[in-house]
C-alpha cells in the first residue's frame, strides 16, 4: 500500500507541474478544467495497470527509489534441493504494539470530518432563507442584510443589499456555474481531502479548478456584457462571502485581480493546443515505473511471503529452467534482507543459484525436489485425509500450532527485545521421521536457543517416500516474532 499512495503522490505532482509550468497561463480554461479532473482521477489508476511489454523498457534497479519495497530479513543456508519452504509463523507477545501511523490517520480522518461538517452547517443556514425565484434548471435564494453571492449545484444565493443591476449581472456569471455543474468538482475534491487529508495536493487540485470556474463564468458573461462594466463590478462589490470550499464564490478578494487580469489578456493561439499532448508521453512514462516494479499494486494487500517466493525460484531451477531477469533480481532483493547480528552487521549471503546450470537428473534416494515427491512427511494425524495438498496444509498447521503453543513469549521482556524479531529455522525430517539436524539464525543467540528447542519438540511423523524408497526432507521456516511495546 505505501508504495501504491507515493506512486500516486508522484504522479500528481508531475501532473500539476506539467499545468503550472505548460497551461496555467492559457486561455483555454474548459480543457484545463477537465485537464485537473483527469489527472487527478488519473492518477490513482495508472498504479494498477500493469503492461508487460512496458517492464523490460528500463532495468528495475533505475526505479527502485519508486517501486522497491524491501524484504523482511532473512537467512538462507546451503538448502539442499529437497527442501520445502513452510510458511511464516507470527508469535506475539503478550503486550500489543500500538499502530500509531494508523492513529495517526485516524486522528486526520476525524479532523476532516469535523471540518467538513462545519461548512455543510454554514450552508445549512443559507439554504433556511427565503427563496425568490425557482426555475427547471435553478434556484434564487435571497440572503437579508447581506452582498454575498455565490453557488451551489442549482442554488444561487444572493444578498438583499446588492442592486437590481447587480444581482443581473451576478446571476449572468453564477448560472454559467449551474449550467456547468461546477460545484460537482469542487464535492469531488472535498471527498478527496477527507480520505487523503495528508496529500497536500488534493488542496492545490481544488484552488487550482475553482479558479478555473470563475474564469469559465467570467468569460462567458464578458461575451453579452461590457467588460468595463464588469471590471467596476468586480471592484466595487464588498467581499463578504462566507468560507465554504465547495460552493462557487462570486465575491473572492484573492481571485479578483486574477480574474480581471485573466480577462485582459489576449486569447490563446490554437496551436497552444498542443500543449496538452504532453500528457502522453508522460503517461507512458508512468506506466513505464509502474510495470518495471517488481511489487505490483495488484498485490500489495497479498504480498507473497519469502517462502513461497523462493520455493518458486527452486522450482524453476529443478525443472532446469533458466531463471527470468524478474526471478534474478526477486532472488538479489531477497538476498539483500538477510537477518543482521547484534550489532547490526549483516551476515553474508550464499552464492546465488545458477540460473544456466541444469538441474534435471535422475530422481533417486535422498536426491529428490519437494516439488515431485511422491509422498511427503506427514503427521500421523493427516494421513488420513482425502488429497496431497490437504496433507500438505494440514501438517504445515500443526507445525505453526506447535511453534505457537510452545514459544516462550517472555524471551521478548528478558531480552529487552522490541518490535519484529525474525527466526529462520531449517531442520530435516530423516528417513526414519524424526526431527534431526535443526539449525537456527537470529539476531540474538537466545531466540536461536528458543526456535530449536521448539522445533525439537515435533514429534515422530510418517517419513518421505519417493518411488516406494524413505527419502529425508529439508524444511526452512520462518518465525516471526512481534514483541510489544
Amino acid at each position: 500500500m505505501l508504495v501504491y499512495i507515493l506512486q500516486v503522490l508522484f504522479f500528481q505532482f508531475l501532473f500539476l507541474l506539467v499545468y503550472e509550468l505548460l497551461l496555467k497561463k492559457e486561455t483555454f480554461f474548459t480543457y484545463n478544467r477537465w485537464y485537473l479532473l483527469f489527472c487527478a482521477v488519473i492518477s490513482f489508476l495508472l498504479p494498477l495497470i500493469k503492461i508487460e511489454a512496458f517492464s523490460t523498457l528500463v532495468p528495475a534497479e533505475s526505479i527502485a527509489v519508486l517501486t522497491n519495497v524491501w524484504l523482511p530479513e532473512v537467512f538462507i543456508g546451503n538448502t539442499p534441493e529437497n527442501i520445502q519452504y513452510l510458511p511464516a509463523v507470527e508469535v506475539s507477545s503478550e503486550s500489543t504494539t500500538i499502530n500509531w501511523w494508523f492513529i495517526a490517520y485516524g486522528v486526520g480522518l476525524m479532523g476532516s470530518l469535523f471540518l467538513l461538517f462545519r461548512k455543510y452547517r454554514n450552508l445549512s443556514r443559507l439554504f433556511s432563507f427565503k427563496m425568490t425565484s425557482a426555475q427547471n434548471d435553478f434556484r434564487i435564494i435571497e440572503v437579508p442584510d447581506s452582498t454575498i453571492a455565490c453557488t451551489f449545484y442549482k442554488t444561487v444565493f444572493l444578498g438583499d443589499k446588492l442592486s437590481e443591476e447587480e444581482k443581473q449581472q451576478i446571476l449572468s456569471h453564477e448560472l454559467v456555474h449551474v449550467k456547468q455543474k461546477h460545484s460537482l468538482d469542487l464535492i469531488f475534491f472535498e471527498l478527496l481531502k477527507i480520505i487523503f487529508w495528508f496529500n497536500p495536493l488534493v488542496y492545490i487540485y481544488q484552488s487550482r479548478i475553482s479558479t478555473l470556474h470563475e474564469f469559465i463564468a467570467d468569460a462567458a458573461v464578458v461575451k453579452t456584457t461590457e467588460k468595463r462594466s464588469y471590471y467596476e463590478q468586480l471592484l466595487n462589490s464588498a467581499f463578504n462571502t462566507q468560507n465554504i470550499s465547495f460552493i462557487n464564490q462570486f465575491f473572492n478578494h484573492s481571485l479578483i485581480k486574477k480574474r480581471i487580469v485573466m480577462l485582459q489578456k489576449s486569447k490563446s493561439k490554437t496551436i497552444s493546443k498542443f500543449k496538452y499532448l504532453v500528457i502522453v508521453p508522460l503517461m507512458l512514462v508512468m506506466l513505464t515505473v509502474v510495470s518495471c516494479s517488481q511489487d505490483s499494486p495488484e498485490g500489495m494487500d497479498k504480498e507473497s511471503s519469502i517462502s513461497e517466493q523462493l520455493a518458486e525460484i527452486k522450482q524453476a531451477l529443478d525443472e532446469g529452467r533458466e531463471l527470468s531477469q524478474v526471478e534474478r533480481d526477486q532472488f538479489f532483493s531477497i538476498m539483500e534482507q538477510i537477518v543482521k547480528d547484534d550489532n547490526g552487521r549483516p551476515i553474508p549471503p550464499p552464492n546465488p543459484p545458477n540460473s544456466n546450470k541444469t538441474t534435471s537428473k535422475k530422481i533417486s534416494g535422498n536426491d529428490v525436489p519437494f516439488a515431485v515427491i511422491d509422498n511427503p512427511p506427514l503427521f500421523m494425524e493427516c494421513d488420513d485425509l482425502t488429497t496431497s495438498d490437504v496433507r500438505k496444509k494440514c501438517t504445515s498447521d500443526m507445525i505453526t500450532s506447535i511453534v505457537n503453543e510452545n514459544f516462550d513469549t517472555s524471551l521478548g521482556k528478558e531480552l529487552g527485545l522490541k518490535g519484529v524479531n525474525r527466526i529462520i529455522v531449517q531442520f530435516k525430517i530423516d528417513k526414519s521421521g524424526n526431527v534431526v539436524e535443526a539449525r537456527a539464525r537470529a539476531a540474538h543467540p537466545d531466540l536461536e536457543t528458543e526456535a530449536l528447542r521448539v522445533i525439537n519438540m515435533i514429534p515422530q511423523m510418517k517419513p518421505g517416500r519417493h518411488q516406494g524408497e524413505r527419502v529425508s526432507v529439508v524444511y526452512s521456516l520462518p518465525i516471526v516474532f512481534q514483541v510489544g511495546e
